[in-house]
């Protein structure tokens, strides 16, 4: 996401905006008073690596505060003043709040920076203060506040609402805030976000000049508003069904869930806990007490610092470790391969893996229950194929029982640097669930450019019974989505069209203007979606048109509810909402056409 031409050009603002080691070998000696039978090179076995460690210290960048830390409020001022800015800054911090009582504290959060209660419960860690993300580093625009994450908090906030004004790769979890909570920057400025699970909201939720947004089972005191594409699963309180006026998708309950996994402390032990799966889920998973689901050791871990090779985290998947990626970056020469059914891959602080060389960051084999968690991908400037791939192709096993979750995992093509990859996503094991990603080809920063960053598919589905919650995907050179599982379904979609399109011709598939940003495969017979959104704002070349923001066979069991196209300022038009379905886009105004059901 980027820039949001919701005024005129000559609004004021700018056109531009939105968006270790392994261990010592082990010396072999002969057993004293033997005499060596054997010639020299056999004399001893071959060394061996020593075990890698569990747990220890979690870094310089993990920083954990408890009511009786000294100048906690000088702390978190002096962290934001480096991160407010710093949009393609290498900076990385996770600021954690053991259980307890703090009192007048206001965290601004800037880029990079996750804070989260150390307690089971968010009730555990209670701050009667403020968690707060607002846009005064961007003249009051809030679409280009990514990669900040707030968990496991209640706040009790020191005017009654608190502010939280973020646009995509912000996620808000596992929060209580007694009060009410406002999405958009002061003064009302644009705002692009965003996702809300597994939270309670005492008060009123403001959306005011927010775009879009997803809020999955939860509890909300009320919901005020709405612009183009709200949307709501499992959450006590949502609005009624009402799309497109006011623009209300509301699900009952969330088909499957399993909230992410987190770090908490039991005594002075750190564990991470892994709640359990739920099915038709409705409201929070910690209202009556301690979570369900299980819990591991940090012991269980190998706790990961940036400069640590591929090698020594394959090294530590293969003894049986699960990792845990401090705050940072991390270059990697081969694939983090993750083969052993249940482990866990957690980042803290947006742990950012950059592949090197063309290779993929991180792979899974077809196995049950892998957690992959809290980290950003940064494409490398050599062409990547794929990015994270979830099972190996021709994936097949049943892992209905104990799903794979990819949450809060997001991927990033540019920005940072040129960057390049063919297929960021690609999700073969079946019964993945995708709960709140970003995947972004960057329309703004360095190495931008629409052959400087290319980037043709962001994710591909190829795996059957597969869920996604909460999918933000943009600015792709071709498709954004292809779907080529059976019984795919996809809760909430938000797209931008690629804005760096040269002319129409760039962008021509075949016989039909322009690629879709969600494609089902013609052979699917069984697909739903809902509250799925696309935008265009072609601002080389204003004049190119797309022919519709959604394409899928026309089958009985393939069904959209709730579908809108949004041309933004006039830049570029939309001629359909699906196939050929759907009023064309209108002129500048900026209003979307939208379709309730197809077929």
């Amino acid at each position: 996401m980027s820039h949001t031409p919701t005024d005129t050009p000559d609004s004021g603002r700018s056109p531009v905006a939105r968006r270790t080691v392994l261990g010592a070998m082990a010396a072999a000696a002969a057993a004293p008073g033997l005499l060596a039978l054997s010639s020299p090179a056999s004399a001893a076995p071959a060394p061996q690596p020593a075990a890698l460690p569990g747990g220890g210290d979690l870094g310089p960048n993990v920083i954990v505060f408890d009511p009786s830390t000294a100048g906690i409020q000088a702390k978190l001022d002096q962290i934001f003043k480096q991160q407010e800015t710093a949009q393609f800054g290498t900076g990385r911090y996770a600021l954690l709040f053991k259980p307890g009582t703090y009192n007048g504290l206001n965290a601004q959060l800037g880029f990079y920076t996750s804070i989260a209660g150390l307690g089971l419960s968010p009730d555990d860690t209670s701050i009667n203060g403020d968690v707060t993300v607002d846009a005064g580093w961007f003249n009051g625009n809030a679409t280009q506040n990514f990669w900040r994450s707030a968990e496991n908090l209640a706040l009790t906030p020191v005017n009654g609402t608190n502010r939280w004004a973020v646009a995509q790769a912000a996620p808000f979890r596992r929060m209580h805030v007694r009060g009410g909570l406002n999405l958009a920057p002061n003064g009302y400025g644009w705002a692009s976000g965003g996702y809300i699970a597994d939270s309670r909201i005492d008060g009123s939720v403001g959306p005011y000049s927010q775009q879009q947004w997803y809020t999955r089972d939860s509890s909300v005191g009320g919901w005020s508003n709405a612009v183009w594409n709200m949307v709501f699963s499992g959450v006590q309180g949502a609005p009624a069904q009402s799309f497109p006026n006011p623009p209300y998708t509301t699900l009952d309950t969330t088909p499957v869930s399993r909230e992410k996994p987190f770090l908490y402390l039991n005594g002075s032990e750190y564990r991470v806990f892994l709640p359990e799966k739920r099915t038709n889920a409705r409201g929070v998973t910690w209202g009556n007490g301690t979570p369900r689901g299980s819990s591991l050791p940090l012991s269980q871990f190998y706790v990961a610092k940036p400069g640590v090779t591929a090698a020594t985290l394959n090294a530590a998947l293969t003894q049986g470790l699960h990792l845990l990626l401090t705050p940072g970056i991390y270059h990697l020469d081969q694939p983090i391969q993750v083969n052993r059914a249940g482990t866990v891959v957690l980042g803290l602080g947006y742990a950012t893996l950059i592949p090197d060389n063309g290779v993929t960051a991180l792979r899974t084999a077809d196995v049950d229950g892998v957690r992959l968690a809290g980290f950003l991908i940064d494409a490398g400037p050599v062409n990547s194929n794929t990015l994270l791939e979830v099972g190996p192709t021709g994936a097949s096993a049943d892992h209905s029982a104990n799903p794979t979750t990819v949450q809060d995992v997001f991927v990033r093509i540019g920005g940072a640097g040129a960057g390049k990859a063919t297929t960021s996503m690609v999700i073969n094991s079946r019964h993945t669930i995708i709960d709140h990603t970003w995947v972004w080809r960057a329309d703004h920063g360095t190495g931008v450019g629409w052959d400087t960053n290319r980037a043709d598919y962001g994710i591909r589905v190829n795996g059957a019974d597969v869920l996604a919650t909460g999918l933000f995907v943009e600015h792709f050179n071709k498709y954004d989505v292809q779907w080529y599982g059976e019984r795919g379904r996809t809760i909430f979609f938000q797209n931008e069209k690629a804005y760096d399109a040269p002319n129409q011709a760039a962008i021509q598939n075949g016989s039909t203007k322009g690629y879709a940003a969600y494609k089902v495969a013609d052979s699917v017979t069984t697909h739903e979606g809902w509250g799925l959104g696309s935008y265009c704002y072609y601002n080389v070349d204003q004049t190119i048109v797309q022919h519709h923001g959604f394409a899928a066979p026309n089958k009985p069991g393939v069904k959209f509810h709730d579908l809108l196209v949004v041309s933004l300022g006039g830049a570029g038009q939309y001629e359909r909402v699906i196939n050929d379905t759907g009023a064309p886009t209108s002129g500048t105004s900026t209003v979307p056409s939208t379709v309730v059901s197809y077929p």
